[in-house]
């Protein structure tokens, strides 16, 4: 009786594994990706901010024939804020820095913010790879890129900053986006250590959208073109269907 449970648990166990054998055969799995990327910017963006970092969260669908479908969103920060004089209509001459209520200067920090979400397309070429699930990947997307300057005033001591005249100063700028990668993807046979890595670009057609811009004294009608070109990696979570806890033979 031992040894038949004994040959059971085994044949029981190697059905389990030839069901997601990665070695050999290409599967169809959902995937969960988690990922950080620096960013540098480019165009009209390059203008107003410098290098950012950017972290996200991805759904993809991975067919057994390698095509893959995904959405994402991220989000970016930075504090490198290189479009100056963005507070002197209320500013001193000289200090350039804001007087709060008190009377003193105020500690006024400028950081960068934003996000992109993007729905796209691609497909996995197995070379370079242990096994059909790993390889070259390429894809292309389509999307929204939003950005704004943040202004933190430490203390809130400054009745210029104060709720919604920040607005006229935040240069809130959103619009649709195209995005291009290409990297590399690894699937283990042990299906433990999953990852990607590789380059990408993005193209947003954007224009600021706030209804007033208090530098400039009117509305910035101006339509931009923002670039962002980095590399990005991350921790791949394939969500593999359950094994059944028994098994029937006839």
């Amino acid at each position: 009786m031992r040894n038949f449970l004994l040959t059971l648990f085994i044949c029981g166990a190697i059905s389990v594994q030839a069901q997601f054998n990665l070695n050999d055969t290409c599967i169809a799995v959902p995937l969960l990706q988690f990922s950080y990327a620096g960013q540098l910017p480019g165009g009209d963006m390059a203008k107003r901010f410098g290098f950012n970092s950017n972290i996200g969260l991805n759904y993809t669908y991975k067919t057994h024939t390698n095509w893959l479908f995904g959405v994402d969103f991220t989000y970016l920060f930075g504090n490198e804020i290189r479009e100056y004089g963005l507070l002197d209509s209320i500013s001193t001459h000289y200090e350039h820095s804001v007087i709060n209520v008190n009377g003193e200067f105020a500690d006024v920090r400028l950081w960068e913010r934003g996000f992109s979400s993007t729905a796209w397309v691609g497909k996995l070429w197995p070379v370079f790879g242990s096994n059909p699930n790993s390889g070259i990947v390429t894809n292309f997307g389509l999307g929204f890129l939003e950005h704004h300057i943040k202004i933190e005033d430490i203390g809130n001591q400054s009745p210029q900053l104060v709720g919604d005249l920040k607005k006229g100063y935040d240069r809130l700028t959103n619009g649709p986006s195209v995005s291009e990668y290409v990297g590399y993807m690894y699937m283990s046979n042990n299906r433990l250590l999953n990852f990607f890595v590789g380059i990408e670009c993005s193209q947003a057609f954007t224009k600021d959208r706030r209804i007033w811009d208090y530098e400039m004294m009117k509305p910035d009608d101006a339509q931009r073109i923002d670039l962002l070109y980095g590399m990005r990696a991350g921790w791949i979570l394939p969500l593999y269907k359950r094994m059944p806890k028994a098994y029937y033979y006839y």
